[in-house]
């Protein structure tokens, strides 16, 4: 490593001054706001997060719409990675439901299996 020179000053400086405005624009995003607003709790489960497990704390929106971020925060909820996860698939069954071509079966309409556990007990009581 004998032939590498050693950065300058102003170089490092730089460096540091881009790492900053990357922070600070990191920082305008709705997940720092939304840290910034809520505690670091999942509103589903309750667990609390802090240092390096904070990165395991996910921002919801409500709406599920991304583009919806107002600075109050009301279309955001902070969940675990696990609770996100299980809201989601939640979601996508409910939606798998709601665009089936066919309304639900009522109990006439029901499938039944054929099997009939009870059938003929009435003429075995009867015969007592």
């Amino acid at each position: 490593m004998s032939g590498e020179k050693t950065p300058d000053g102003a170089w490092q400086e730089k460096l540091i001054a881009d790492a900053r405005l990357r922070q600070n624009e990191r920082e305008k995003g709705y997940r720092a706001q939304a840290l910034k607003i809520y505690p670091s709790i999942c509103a589903r489960c309750g667990r609390e997060f802090s240092g390096k497990k904070l990165r395991d704390l996910t921002v919801h929106h409500k709406d599920h719409n991304h583009e919806n971020n107002p600075a109050d925060g009301s279309n955001w909820e902070l969940l675990c990675l696990y609770c996100h996860e299980n809201e989601h698939s939640r979601n996508d069954v409910a939606d798998a439901y709601e665009n089936s071509s066919s309304p639900a079966p009522t109990k006439e309409e029901a499938p039944t299996s054929g099997f009939r556990p009870f059938a003929g007990l009435d003429t075995l009581l009867r015969k007592r």
